[in-house]
């Protein structure tokens, strides 16, 4: 693939980045910022609320980007919720989901390579409901123990709740199992898709997944837009999440009644322009192609695996390039990851370094933390070799072997 920096402003005005930190936010192409600053120039005005010409503009695009987004995945209009995030889209269903789920079942599924946005919000759903959490347990290799699912997820269970790809390993997970697994114990499921969505396509419907929760903003699209998929015959039995205006159908003093899914979970204003300008975002991805834009990014990942190998000292985290996307963290002996990720930034390299929101995947890893690299559309192989050379500044500067 051709650079694809040109796409993407910030390389414009930050010379000589090299960018290496697209799962925790991607960079937004052209095209996207042009979409945010044309709609407020010419069509900003509230949705749903107006029966003037410009209110009714802005309402016709945020059902477009509704649209665009459910087409992306493969649902429909009337199963896609629009919130301000991932954690956002968890939370919802942790306090709306209890409702819905039999009464016998006493016990929730996480995996041990969850996030915190896939975690505390069900530790805390758990005390309330008084349920218990089980962690499927990652292997050697860094993958699921598939073997120890199938043990755990049995007739007790209410729902599995997983992350599709982890944010520390990039491992893909086998969601198609779980789900499988899931389904024939009457659990739900649920799907943090956040590192997925711009690197394997997703259709909700062959899946069969119950939820499914990502965020623009890793999928470079503008910041504040987060979408949770539900099956429509589950959305409608869950209660609203927030209250207040364009969810309603009717209000009295002493009473109310809400308006049908997705909408009755979508209170006051929203984030319109953001979410308007997620269309963009969904057509520069399928313009370059999901699959070419995986082939690049394992090219990438391939040749960082091969030339990282050759530095003494590091520890690679990462299950191989076959069975994850372009993500991968390492350590070096004797080196914090956050020293290594400040002499990196000398010389204008971003990585991520820390717990990654996965403190107790490191407490089992028993390491600190690590140092991330994940890897998009826009990097090259260049971009590699910056890092692998600057690397080797950092070890003689901290003195490691």
């Amino acid at each position: 693939m051709q650079d694809k920096k040109k796409d993407f402003p910030i390389f414009k005005y930050n010379n000589n980045l090299v960018y290496l930190d697209s799962a925790a936010t991607s960079q937004r192409p052209q095209s996207v910022i042009d979409a945010l600053k044309n709609f407020y120039e010419r069509d900003n005005a509230n949705i749903h609320r107006g029966i003037y010409t410009l209110s009714e503009r802005a309402t016709e695009k945020y059902n477009q980007a509704r649209k665009k987004v459910a087409e992306f995945i493969n649902a429909n209009e009337n199963e896609i919720i629009l919130t301000k995030n991932t954690t956002e889209s968890l939370n919802l269903l942790s306090y709306t989901l209890h409702g819905i789920l039999p009464k016998n079942k006493t016990e929730i599924v996480l995996t041990e390579m969850e996030h915190h946005s896939n975690l505390v919000p069900w530790q805390q759903f758990a005390k309330r409901n008084n349920l218990k959490l089980k962690f499927i347990p990652i292997t050697d290799n860094y993958e699921l123990d598939y073997s120890h699912a199938e043990k755990i997820i049995n007739e007790k269970t209410a729902f599995v709740s997983m992350t599709h790809v982890s944010n520390v390993f990039g491992t893909i997970n086998d969601i198609e199992k779980i789900i499988s697994l899931s389904h024939k114990k009457n659990a739900l499921v649920i799907i943090d898709a956040a590192q997925s969505i711009t690197h394997i396509p997703i259709d909700v419907k062959k899946l069969d997944a119950d939820f499914l929760a990502f965020s623009s903003h890793k999928m470079f699209g503008p910041t504040g837009v987060g979408i949770l998929y539900g099956k429509k015959n589950l959305l409608d039995k869950l209660p609203p999440f927030l209250f207040g205006g364009g969810m309603i159908e009717n209000v009295s003093y002493d009473f109310s009644t809400f308006i049908q899914s997705p909408e009755k979970f979508e209170a006051g204003t929203q984030n319109y322009g953001e979410v308007i300008a997620l269309t963009a975002a969904v057509e520069y991805i399928q313009n370059k192609s999901l699959h070419v834009i995986s082939a690049h990014e394992k090219e990438l990942l391939s040749y960082a695996i091969e030339n990282l190998k050759k530095i003494k000292g590091i520890k690679i985290y990462n299950p191989g390039i076959n069975k994850s996307i372009s993500v991968l963290s390492f350590t070096i002996n004797g080196g914090h990851p956050h020293d290594i990720a400040a002499i990196l930034n000398e010389e204008n390299i971003a990585i991520r370094a820390g717990h990654h929101c996965c403190m107790p995947l490191m407490k089992k890893l028993k390491i600190p933390g690590t140092c991330r690299v994940s890897l998009s559309i826009f990097n090259t192989k260049e971009d590699i070799d910056r890092l692998i050379t600057s690397i080797t500044k950092v070890k003689t500067t901290l003195q490691l072997q």
